[in-house]
């Protein structure tokens, strides 16, 4: 090597020259991104003072709480100051953190406008912006974003449409914005947007309908929660096409037609909620094909027909709801063959037949079962006790018919149990007062016997007592709020009640209704009736009460 033409001091003060240069720029950029992140703070209340002891001049801002650097180029990369309790606005100086890529400001309380500076974040792909007060029109200034793979703004209260702009998000896969007042149609903006996934808008007042290229315009669509807006028109007969789709919400919208049949091609399907809309017609047959399916919801709809038996192939499902529409026939060959079924809603329907004597052998994981208002009929199967899960069981407003099963006593975890209003007769059983977690208890206007003190009245969890209409007799225990002690409603009107009301019923202290009417109590009102503080409803039409009322406040 030739050293003669090589001057050491002047090469080493070049280097230098230039390492002092890019250290200013490293400073100096990083200095911008004090002041800015410094000026948020001052126009923000921060009730537990996080930022205010540590975002402080006498560190690097890289060092604060909730900011992040690039490794790199030593400047601010990411925001993060979720669920700290803030409150203000957003000043227009934080757009100049230009090297931003994630910003998170949920559950916050922050308001006002965001401002337009913020388009100037090119760089920016998380946007976290839930569950604050931002209000004005959408910001039509994020479509300059083409960087954003997430962006959520639900529970907001952000306005109008969704601005067209909003399509040139080419990389954008989730899309948030549920639970606020937009408006408008979304073909032109969401529906233009090929990259997403998932897409959450259920809670605003949008509208228009669905367009028949939909699945084309979104072939990885993955997850469509339109439920609660303002949708119309049928689901288009293309939405098999929709080959991703995972989670399907068009709930509590005003869509109308057939489910198409083509919804069985949607194999990857594991949430289809279609109730409260005007659909009519028959349940496809086809849905039998989403062998995916964990939850299958229909219910307020104008469907009628049978369920067809094609539905018992859906072997994961643990969801069916189908409530309150015009079914009929029997469920024994299709929903009573599902044993993965948790939670059934069949109530407010015209199916029939009987329950099936291995009902729980065929439903092991039941945990609700609804059925009244139809028009079942014969006597509740005596093997009831062996859906050991079962919490919730509504059989009111049938024809079921017999005694209530003793084995009904063996359901530990129930906790809701109507069957009010068929013709079941004979006494309730004692065994009941096994049921050490239940809460409502409600057998009205059937032909029940008996005593209830060694039934119901040992059940120191109820809280709702509705057994009025029938031809129940004895005295009430005097140590009846004892055992009863978080007692809120008694209805025993139109029974054969008699004796006099205990004077210790002003210790039931939760009480709020307390229905005696129409039985043959006697002797005075107990003076003690005046403690229950909470009482709104108060009924002692005829009996054979005399004296007066007293009330204290």
């Amino acid at each position: 090597m030739d050293t003669r033409n090589f001057h050491f001091p002047s090469f080493a003060f070049m280097f230098i020259h230039c390492f002092m240069i890019s250290y200013a720029i490293i400073v100096r950029n990083l200095t911008t991104d004090q002041r800015a992140l410094l000026e948020f703070k001052n126009q923000i209340f921060d009730p537990r003072n996080i930022l205010a002891d540590n975002w402080t001049t006498n560190t690097s801002a890289c060092n604060w709480i909730g900011v992040s650097c690039a490794a790199k180029h030593r400047r601010v990369r990411a925001l993060n100051l979720s669920n700290m309790g803030l409150t203000g606005t957003i000043p227009s100086h934080l757009g100049n953190l230009s090297f931003l890529d994630s910003l998170d400001l949920k559950n916050n309380s922050f308001h006002g406008h965001l401002p337009t500076e913020m388009g100037q974040l090119s760089r920016l792909k998380f946007i976290k912006l839930s569950v604050n007060f931002f209000s004005g029109e959408f910001p039509s200034w994020l479509g300059m974003l083409n960087k954003v793979l997430y962006l959520n703004l639900r529970n907001n209260n952000f306005t109008g449409e969704i601005p067209w702009e909003i399509r040139n998000l080419k990389s954008l896969e989730t899309f948030s914005a549920s639970n606020m007042r937009l408006v408008g149609s979304i073909s032109a903006s969401i529906f233009n947007i090929p990259s997403l996934k998932y897409i959450y808008l259920n809670g605003n007042n949008l509208s228009s309908n669905l367009p028949g290229d939909m699945c084309r315009r979104l072939p990885k669509l993955e997850l469509l929660y339109l439920h609660r807006n303002e949708f119309s028109g049928q689901i288009p007969s293309s939405i098999g096409e929709c080959s991703n789709l995972q989670n399907l919400s068009l709930a509590l919208n005003r869509f109308s037609g057939i489910i198409p049949r083509s919804i069985g091609n949607l194999t990857k399907l594991k949430e289809l909620y279609l109730g409260v809309n005007s659909l009519e017609g028959e349940i496809p047959l086809q849905i039998g094909n989403l062998r995916e399916l964990q939850v299958l919801a229909l219910d307020e709809n104008k469907l009628e027909g049978e369920i067809p038996w094609e539905i018992r192939n859906l072997k994961s499902l643990e969801t069916f709801s189908a409530s309150n529409m015009r079914l009929v026939g029997s469920i024994s060959a299709s929903i009573l063959n599902i044993s993965s079924l948790k939670y059934i809603y069949l109530n407010g329907n015209n199916l029939s037949s009987n329950l099936p004597g291995d009902i729980c052998r065929r439903l092991p994981k039941l945990e609700l079962l609804f059925l009244h208002k139809n028009e079942f009929s014969g006597q509740i199967p005596s093997s009831i006790g062996e859906c050991s899960n079962l919490q919730n069981l509504s059989l009111s407003f049938n024809r079921f018919n017999g005694i209530i099963p003793r084995s009904i006593g063996n359901l530990t975890k129930l906790k809701e149990l109507y069957l009010g209003v068929n013709t079941l007769e004979g006494e309730i059983p004692w065994e009941i007062r096994n049921l050490k977690s239940l809460e409502t208890f409600s057998a009205p206007n059937m032909r029940l016997v008996g005593s209830i003190s060694a039934s119901i009245f040992n059940i120191s969890s109820l809280k709702y007592i509705y057994v009025g209409g029938n031809n129940l007799s004895s005295n009430l225990p005097g140590d009846m709020c004892r055992r009863l002690p978080k007692l809120e409603q008694l209805y025993l009107f139109s029974n054969e009640f008699s004796g006099q009301i205990p004077s210790s019923i002003g210790e039931c202290s939760n009480l709020q209704n307390l229905s005696l009417g129409e039985n043959k109590f006697n002797g005075i009102i107990p003076k003690s009736i005046g403690n229950l503080t909470r009482l709104k409803v108060l009924y002692l039409n005829g009996n054979n009460l005399e004296g007066k009322i007293y009330f204290f406040v």
